[in-house]
């Protein structure tokens, strides 16, 4: 965040991470996309010393942010303070709103696994916000900046939400290891086993890109193929292969509610239920 702000002509002013040498390690990398200016490194029980600011931003684990409001209630001054956590709201923030300051959540919708492909990524992101009325100016601002998309959703479903993101992104890298763990099983080795299911999600994607979820489903669901499914079942029918059958007789079952919705035929869909059930 930090550095996809620096590209966007933000000043970064302070770094704070749980040991200095990470904050420092940052705050070379913006060094490095700008040398005329050079953020304050600062380790996390530094927080008070933190240089004054108009926004700070609190991008820690969601464990973590309650106590670094409480710190920072004692320290900060005239700051809007946003964290990025996709599953609390600003009152996690309450600490600080008691004190006069602004706060607010800004949470990029995005995987983020590497600092510069990150930062990339950030840019034309899409963002959920929320929080007091200055504070979601501000992260429109900035949402702005970054030429992204903000959208907002009520305060009491933040958990809802991340639960979805959850599901779609870090479930789904889960959810792909169990295909190469199977394709693994059938002989391949993780390398190839990642190379030839790559093209395949990356095609499910197009598809999603373009096409409603039960238009763009494809496969032995969508089209109602009762003997593959038995094939299937009895292929992962050994203990080895255990939870990845009630991994797919979940799904299965919920890929038949989709191929309903696509006109699949009811015979179909009751005898498919019926071998998974």
């Amino acid at each position: 965040m930090a550095l996809a702000l620096r590209r966007s002509g933000y000043r970064i002013v302070g770094l704070v991470a749980r040991h200095q040498r990470k904050a420092e390690k940052v705050a070379q990398l913006l060094r490095a996309e700008n040398s005329s200016t050079t953020p304050e490194a600062l380790a996390a029980n530094d927080l008070k010393r933190l240089p004054g600011s108009e926004v700070i931003l609190v991008c820690t684990p969601d464990d973590e942010i309650e106590g670094v409001a409480r710190i920072l209630a004692s320290s900060a001054k005239e700051a809007t303070v946003l964290h990025t956590s996709g599953a609390l709201s600003s009152d996690v923030l309450t600490p600080l709103a008691r004190a006069g300051l602004h706060t607010g959540s800004i949470h990029p919708l995005i995987s983020v696994s590497d600092s510069k492909s990150g930062a990339a990524a950030l840019r034309g992101a899409f963002f959920c916000i929320e929080g007091d009325p200055k504070a979601v100016r501000i992260a429109r601002r900035i949402v702005g900046d970054l030429h992204g998309t903000a959208f907002s959703i009520p305060s009491q479903s933040k958990a809802l939400y991340h639960a979805a993101a959850v599901i779609a992104s870090p479930h789904a890298t889960a959810l792909f290891d169990v295909a190469v763990r199977t394709l693994v099983a059938a002989g391949l080795d993780r390398k190839k086993a990642r190379q030839v299911l790559v093209p395949l999600l990356e095609s499910t994607v197009q598809n999603l890109k373009t096409s409603d979820t039960a238009a763009a489903l494809t496969g032995t669901f969508a089209r109602g193929d009762v003997a593959t499914v038995k094939r299937h079942l009895k292929a992962l029918s050994g203990k080895e292969h255990r939870k990845t059958l009630e991994i797919y007789k979940l799904l299965g079952l919920h890929a038949l509610g989709l191929a309903e919705t696509n006109c699949l035929d009811q015979k179909s869909i009751k005898a498919i239920t019926k071998v998974l059930k």
